[in-house]
């Protein structure tokens, strides 16, 4: 059974779904299976993945959730695009911007995506979900069907005040819903260490959370190479094989695999 895992923060801009398509790579090269779901309905993860117009997609994560909601029967391979590096992803469009009100009314709505997950996560060694920057419905479910969190987090002072946002509502999915879920770890992201007060910023969070969470020992600095990969629907793996973003990435994906 494939280990699932959430990509998760409260705040947007700190390279959440940059991080999902990289570590979603980084574990196939290290020969795992992989699949990506794109949970948010921003759908930067399926864009960067190198799906030009999402909208013309026949199939969506947004189509598997109607059909589970539907009680149709549901094939856990319909929609899903193998990308070019290994990795399998179900993408997502603006069509899932309505999925709130469709799951607001449902009894048992916050494992609606579970029944989905169940079903594929024997075909994989690893399921990354990228979620919104909000803890919405969706992102309720992906906690709620998940083994385990990872937190990006950029080196800002607004984006270390939100952290704490995010670990009180991991908090409360674990004693309501899901007693399983655990954080893997806090993803340092966007590091510019030249600069002292990225690097105050870096031991407050250190201080405040290191003893009670591990805090991975790869930092991915910050680079325009970065921003230049999500265009060309590549990895950084690929778009800057011997950069310091790769290297920082597949530094991460063996401490995942130590986590695991």
């Amino acid at each position: 059974m494939g280990k699932v895992s959430v990509i998760s923060n409260r705040k947007g801009g700190c390279g959440k779904s940059f991080t999902a398509a990289s570590l979603a790579v980084g574990l196939t090269r290290q020969g795992k299976r992989v699949l990506c779901l794109d949970c948010d309905n921003q759908h930067s993860l399926t864009v960067s993945m190198g799906v030009a117009e999402p909208d013309k997609l026949p199939i969506t994560l947004k189509t598997v959730i109607t059909d589970i909601i539907d009680e149709k029967d549901l094939d856990s391979t319909a929609g899903i695009i193998h990308h070019s590096e290994g990795v399998d992803l179900l993408p997502t469009n603006s069509s899932l911007t309505g999925i709130e009100l469709t799951l607001a009314p449902l009894i048992g709505r916050e494992t609606i995506l579970r029944q989905y997950i169940d079903k594929v996560k024997p075909l994989y060694d690893y399921v990354l979900l990228d979620t919104a920057p909000t803890l919405d419905l969706l992102a309720i479910n992906a906690l709620a069907a998940a083994d385990s969190v990872i937190v990006p987090v950029a080196p800002k002072f607004l984006d270390a005040k939100g952290l704490e946002l995010l670990l009180r509502s991991i908090a409360q999915i674990r004693r309501s819903i899901n007693p399983q879920l655990s954080i893997d770890g806090i993803l340092l992201t966007m590091v510019d260490k030249r600069t002292n007060f990225t690097k105050e910023i870096i031991s407050m969070i250190e201080v405040a959370y290191g003893e009670r969470i591990r805090i991975f020992k790869s930092h991915v600095p910050y680079s325009v190479r970065a921003a230049e990969a999500n265009a060309t629907g590549k990895s950084i793996f690929t778009h800057d094989p011997n950069g310091k973003v790769a290297v920082a990435y597949a530094s991460l994906t063996e401490e995942v695999l130590e986590v695991a």
